[in-house]
């Protein structure tokens, strides 16, 4: 009976040494929570969507005697406006936001937003060596609201295509800067007080008063959600895949007629409508004519959406002329939105290639300045690249995470494998070579697979090997059948996913790589495999009449 009251007694002992241990500890942290300084006490706060970024800026950000609140350009850069550009060469700051593009002169107080010039009453400014830009004057630019809490020092943004839901404050309560109790406070709201809910979890809700603190209450002590403003969500053009094809005819040629046919399963079409005028300066020459309207006309009856391609023809110099030059940039973008609102399309396709490499990030500037405009006129924006592992003026001009992010879809060219210049012959485009340009795409270059649209070759090669020397011919794949001699016997090969054919014939070998229904629905389980957002293909009147009816089939497996 003692040993067991001396063994009770040392729990007890042992108990209530934990507790106090314990409850020291709590205190600690409590007391350290508590009383530790705001780390952002004294600066011009930034809340942007209900995030405090003061502790990440690069630079503070200040107020000037006018009571313009003013950011660093790199911090603008990294938080706000990933794009946000310094003309240097025109002494312009361009930023390019949602639907418009604002030009912020650096000499003098002015901005252009649209075509439309305002006067400022804060300019641009330089502080050691760092530019600065008036950010509450650009809410306009940015569509955000702004407001400027001075006794706080609080400058909160708040995006006007967000959702916003605001609570009232059901008891008085300390607001807190993490959801415990013994964390630091950073605010008190009061009961009947309005506050901005941000989220709810695990029995908290992160909220933002009315003097723009940001922090944490008990949800308990909040009630009635009321929504103030609903996210604003557009629906894209093409609801489900895009199947797209191209509709080719030299700027020299009429429009084909269409009239009277319909292309089953296809939602797009991509008429070869406008090329650069070598040494125009930014000038279209669109060849829309007569036929053109009509190929317009029956495009819409048959409710297919109208992206026209806008080729730079391999102009290799006349093109680096105009990316280098914001001016001749401008000439062209207002072109290209001019001629879509004029012919009544739905976008565009970007067809520029034979780029230079050191031409690569002026490229990005013309897209990055094109998207606002052909968005505020409601038009889509598609950019084709070739595959990632090309030479400098076929591959490396291009930056594919950046068009990724900015335009409505990337068109990855899957084709030529083996072009006609090639040394070797092979297939024009394998199975496993565009599976695996498609994860470069996703996993390297970090493209959202759902803005991927993989183009297909309704074409192939016939390659002819005499003497060690090789050459080769363009084959349409309604035209294999009658190139190739009768009862030739087709092998598959599972990594290609394609039959391949080789025969002599005088004295000379012949090699195919064949395109045909099983190749194509290959490709196609690609876009199911990876998610991708459609497929396009090159080009129309290539095809033999089935494909049609197999690539919808194999679309609506997806």
């Amino acid at each position: 009976m003692r040993r067991d009251r001396r063994e009770k007694g040392k729990k007890k002992k042992i108990i209530i040494g934990l507790v106090v241990f314990f409850v020291f500890i709590f205190t600690i942290i409590a007391f350290f929570n508590i009383t530790i300084k705001d780390p952002n006490s004294g600066k011009i706060q930034i809340v942007i969507n209900n995030n405090n970024i003061t502790s990440k800026l690069k630079k503070d950000a200040y107020v000037n005697d006018k009571g313009t609140i003013y950011m660093s350009l790199a911090d603008v850069r990294v938080f706000l406006d990933n794009y946000i550009y310094n003309d240097q060469a025109n002494e312009q700051i361009i930023t390019t936001y949602g639907e418009k593009i604002g030009v912020l002169s650096i000499k003098d107080k002015k901005i252009n937003i649209n075509n439309t010039e305002l006067e400022l009453t804060s300019g641009v400014e330089e502080k050691n060596g760092q530019i600065f830009i008036p950010l509450s004057l650009m809410s306009n630019i940015y569509n955000m609201e702004m407001t400027y809490v001075k006794d706080q020092k609080i400058f909160t943004m708040d995006s006007l295509d967000r959702e916003l839901i605001k609570m009232d404050v059901a008891k008085n309560t300390k607001v807190r800067n993490k959801n415990t109790v013994f964390s630091r406070p950073v605010d008190k709201v009061k009961r009947g007080e309005k506050v901005i809910l941000v989220e709810k979890k695990n029995g908290w809700s992160k909220i933002r008063t009315t003097r723009g603190k940001v922090g944490y209450v008990k949800s308990s002590s909040l009630q009635n959600e009321v929504y103030v403003r609903q996210k604003l969500e557009k629906k894209p053009q093409i609801s489900g895949k895009v199947n797209m094809v191209w509709d080719y005819f030299s700027e020299y040629a009429k429009a084909p007629n269409r009239v009277g046919t319909k292309i089953v399963g296809v939602n797009v079409v991509s008429p070869t409508f406008f090329h650069l005028v070598k040494s125009g300066e930014g000038k279209l020459h669109a060849n829309v004519g007569d036929k053109g309207a009509g190929y317009i006309k029956w495009a819409k009856q048959n409710n297919y959406k109208i992206w026209g391609m806008v080729s730079n023809n391999s102009y290799k110099d006349t093109t680096s002329k105009i990316l280098n030059s914001y001016k001749l940039r401008t000439n062209l973008i207002n072109n290209i939105v001019y001629a879509t609102t004029t012919f009544e399309l739905d976008g565009v396709n970007i067809d520029f290639e034979n780029l230079k490499k050191e031409d690569k990030d002026v490229f990005s500037r013309f897209i990055i300045e094109l998207k606002p405009k052909l968005k505020e006129a409601g038009k889509v924006l598609s950019v084709d690249t070739t595959a990632l592992d090309g030479g400098d003026d076929w591959s490396e001009c291009y930056d594919r995470n950046l068009i990724g992010n900015v335009a409505d879809y990337l068109v990855f060219m899957g084709y030529d494998q083996y072009s006609s210049n090639s040394k070797k012959a092979g297939t024009t485009a394998g199975y496993n070579w565009i599976e695996n340009n498609i994860k470069k795409l996703i996993d390297r270059e970090e493209v959202k697979s759902e803005k991927i649209i993989l183009a297909m070759p309704f074409y192939t090669r016939l390659w002819k090997e005499k003497n060690g020397k090789l050459s080769s011919q363009t084959v349409a794949m309604k035209e294999i059948d009658k190139t190739l001699p009768k009862n030739i016997q087709k092998v598959w090969n599972d990594d290609l996913k394609q039959n391949y054919v080789e025969y002599v014939k005088n004295n000379t070998t012949y090699k195919m790589w064949i395109e045909d229904e099983a190749s194509i629905r290959a490709k196609i389980s690609l876009v199911r495999q990876y998610s991708l957002g459609g497929i396009a293909e090159w080009e129309k009147d290539r095809e033999t009449d089935n494909i049609w009816n197999v690539i919808l089939e194999e679309l609506e497996k997806q």
